[in-house]
């Protein structure tokens, strides 16, 4: 019991639980996020997601509509506070 005792209480920053939201990989993940971004990183990116020919721009076409049976819906605020329309010219 007392080995028992002692891994239940032996908690680090490192593996302490967080709950329902992760505080640390919200961090890292807007930390990645921006250097990717200051690194100028998107563009290619951009052009590595996009489709390579005609039949993959369908798949992908379809794949997407199959996503979108499943959603609830477009967000009608994204949290940028912008709309869809509006950052399409960024």
């Amino acid at each position: 019991m007392t080995q028992q005792t002692k891994s239940t209480n032996d908690t680090t920053n490192d593996n302490a639980i967080e709950g329902e939201g992760s505080y640390s990989g919200t961090k890292q993940y807007n930390e990645a996020t921006r250097k990717f971004i200051e690194q100028g990183k998107v563009e290619q990116a951009a052009k590595d997601a996009a489709p390579h020919d005609q039949k993959e721009a369908q798949q992908m076409r379809e794949a997407e509509k199959l996503g979108k049976q499943h959603s609830k819906g477009e967000d009608p605020a994204p949290p940028s506070g912008e709309t869809p329309e509006s950052s399409a010219g960024s």
